[in-house]
C-alpha cells in the first residue's frame, strides 16, 4: 500500500495491541515475506557508508518489529487448514488471529479493540462488520443476540450464505482471539464450501462448548483481497500522507477532469 507491503501494516496492528510473538502462514511464493522482514547487514552497511540514515533506520526498524516466526501451508486447503498449522506454535494457549485481506484504521488497532472485550468477557472473539444483503454470500455471517453497545452473544455461523439462508448482514471480519480447543475441532471438520476447510464451520462447532463473543470494531476497513478495495486503500493511504497528498491530489483531480463522459463517476 503506496509504499510498505500490506503484511506490514497486519504486522504493525499485532504489536501495536501488545503482541511479542507473532506466526505468519505463507503460501507458495511468498519467500518475499521472510526476506523483508529479514535483517539485511549487507545492505545495512551501504546505506551507513552512503549516509542514507532516513533508510537505514526504516530498514532497522522493520527487522526489529518482533519476534516473527513463519510456517508454510503446503496446499492451500482453506483458512481453516492455514490455522491449524499454526497448532504446534500456539500450543494451549488463547491466541490471536489476523487476516492479510483486512486493513483497518482506527486511532485504537482493531485487534485492541478485541482485547478489551476479550478481558471483559473471555471465551472467544470475533471482529463483525455489517454488510449490504446483497453481499452477505461473500462472509461468514452470524446470528447473534445484543447484549451490550456493538457486542452480540453469538449463536449460530453460516459461512457464505445466500442472501436467503444468511440469519443477519452481521459478517465476520479478520480478526479473531480465539481458544486452543480450536485445533481439535479443525482436525475432523471437513471441507465446507468451495471444498476448502472453513474457520466458520470449525466456530460453529466450538460454539457447542465455549462462547463466542461478537464484537463491532470501530474504524474504516479495506478488503485489500478486492482489486476495488485494494485501489482504494492505495489512493486513501496517499492522501493520508503529508508528503505525498499536494501532488497527488493535484493529479487525481487531473485524471477525473480527463475521463470521458460514459466513466465520469460524477456524470
Amino acid at each position: 500500500i503506496v509504499d510498505k507491503p500490506a503484511i506490514q501494516f497486519i504486522i504493525e496492528e499485532a504489536i501495536q495491541s501488545g503482541i511479542e510473538e507473532i506466526l505468519i502462514i505463507t503460501g507458495r511464493n511468498k519467500r518475499a515475506i521472510e526476506d523483508h522482514f529479514d535483517r539485511s547487514l549487507e545492505l545495512e552497511a551501504v546505506l551507513e557508508h552512503k549516509g542514507n540514515w532516513e533508510l537505514l533506520e526504516e530498514i532497522r526498524y522493520i527487522s526489529d518489529l518482533a519476534d516473527i516466526h513463519y510456517v508454510r501451508q503446503k496446499e492451500a486447503k482453506g483458512l481453516g487448514h492455514a490455522v491449524y498449522c499454526a497448532r504446534k506454535f500456539v500450543g494451549q494457549e488463547p491466541f490471536a488471529l489476523l487476516l492479510g485481506d483486512d486493513l483497518v484504521v482506527h486511532e485504537e488497532p482493531c485487534l485492541k479493540q478485541l482485547l478489551r472485550v476479550y478481558q471483559q468477557f473471555g471465551g472467544n472473539v470475533i471482529a463483525l462488520q455489517s454488510v449490504p444483503r446483497e453481499q452477505v454470500s461473500s462472509y461468514g455471517v452470524v446470528a447473534s443476540r445484543v447484549i451490550a453497545p456493538g457486542t452480540h452473544q453469538i449463536t449460530d455461523l453460516v459461512e457464505k450464505p445466500t442472501r436467503e439462508e444468511a440469519p443477519s448482514n452481521y459478517a465476520i471480519m479478520g480478526r479473531y482471539i480465539i481458544q486452543p480447543e480450536i485445533f481439535d475441532i479443525l482436525a475432523t471438520t471437513a471441507p465446507g464450501r468451495g471444498g476448502e476447510i472453513q474457520l466458520t464451520d470449525a466456530l460453529k462447532t466450538l460454539l457447542d462448548s465455549q462462547s463466542i463473543i461478537g464484537y463491532e470494531f470501530q474504524g474504516k476497513r479495506y478488503d485489500i483481497g478486492d482489486k476495488l478495495g485494494f485501489l482504494a486503500a492505495t489512493v486513501e493511504f496517499a492522501l493520508a500522507r503529508e508528503d505525498l497528498v499536494r501532488d497527488f491530489s493535484k493529479y487525481l483531480r487531473q485524471v477525473v477532469n480527463n475521463l470521458p463522459q460514459e466513466t465520469d463517476p460524477t456524470a
